[in-house]
């Protein structure tokens, strides 16, 4: 149901363009909050928004507003927040300068913590956690696809806000238990960074046994870690987060029954974090493994391996020259 107030997506990257696009496909007032790059290329080539199932919406710059100015936060009845996790203090400060108090903030950022940064920037603001389990892959000339499957969730309120925003092409689903889903999802989002470090399509690096043994040997120690915490993460597919590992380590034939019936995947599937890579840009890698690292020495655990991947992800960062393409043997032998 299309809403008369517009929708900001404050923070405009992959996602945010992606799920903008959408809302505006499906009626919505929709303004994105973005880079001067991704504006210009909008400007240049119009937005369009693609999904492995077949849709496929194209929209001029005049039908959705782009701007760089952040007063542009002012005509929000609802702001998207989709900027990367060590900009969302910044992003809260903007929202508190800009944005009527009636306005409803969601978070549908990657990471645990971005909800508590926001409501103690934005006390009189209903401020509601989401959860985007998809993947969007920048095509270029302002075209954003949609890449895996999956649901954007939402913690449950009283105005309904998940229905109100969903629509057939781009569903929106409240739970009770977001905070689990949030670690859930880090969990499935520790992949990221071996995408990146392998420099492989998602696809194909689920593709092979050995590089799932690598991700379900992360998953493992990131739930030991978790639970210390007293945390019990909410899987984001039908399995317990406890089984994934098991099913991660089967034959190839199996995995990729068990997966196609869990999980749909576009050949062109690639993390944010490869992208990230790719451009030259920070990655989230703090709010991923470093979570898990800190968590580890809270509780005087090993996580030596969340600990080499943030290692070489930095190193990565620092070399600037996309991925390293590396093995899992290399990534398991850094000291």
């Amino acid at each position: 149901m299309a809403s008369s107030k517009t929708i900001c997506v404050a923070g405009a990257g992959s996602i945010g363009c992606l799920i903008g696009g959408m809302l505006r496909a499906g009626g919505h007032q929709v303004s994105l909050l973005a880079r001067p790059r991704v504006i210009d290329d909008i400007n240049r080539n119009g937005l369009k928004v693609t999904s492995f199932e077949g849709v496929e919406h194209r929209l001029t710059s005049a039908e959705i507003r782009l701007s760089g100015d952040p007063a542009v936060l002012a005509d929000a009845g609802i702001i998207l927040v989709t900027v990367k996790s060590g900009d969302t203090a910044e992003m809260a400060d903007l929202i508190a300068r800009y944005a009527a108090k009636d306005t409803v903030i969601i978070s549908l950022q990657n990471g645990i913590g971005n909800v508590a940064v926001l409501r103690e920037a934005l006390p009189d603001h209903d401020v509601l956690a989401g959860m985007v389990p998809f993947n969007v892959v920048s095509m270029g000339d302002g075209h954003f696809h949609r890449a895996t499957s999956g649901d954007i969730l939402l913690e449950k309120d009283d105005a309904n806000t998940a229905k109100r925003l969903s629509q057939p092409e781009l569903a929106f689903r409240a739970v009770d238990d977001i905070s689990g889903v949030q670690w859930g999802k880090l969990l499935v989002n520790l992949n990221n960074a071996l995408v990146a470090l392998s420099g492989l399509p998602l696809r194909e690096q689920l593709s092979q046994r050995s590089w799932r043994v690598l991700f379900a040997d992360q998953w493992r120690e990131a739930l030991r870690v978790i639970k210390a915490e007293g945390i019990e993460p909410v899987s984001t597919t039908p399995l317990p987060a406890s089984f994934t590992p098991l099913i991660l380590k089967l034959p190839d034939f199996l995995f990729q029954r068990i997966a196609a019936s869990m999980v749909k995947i576009d050949p062109k599937a690639r993390s944010s974090m490869w992208e990230d890579l790719q451009r030259g840009r920070r990655t989230e890698i703090d709010h991923l493994q470093g979570v898990i690292v800190e968590l580890a020495k809270r509780h005087g655990l090993s996580a030596s391996l969340s600990t080499r991947i943030v290692a070489l992800i930095r190193n990565a960062e620092q070399a600037g020259k996309d991925s390293p393409r590396l093995t899992p043997e290399q990534i398991r032998a850094v000291d």
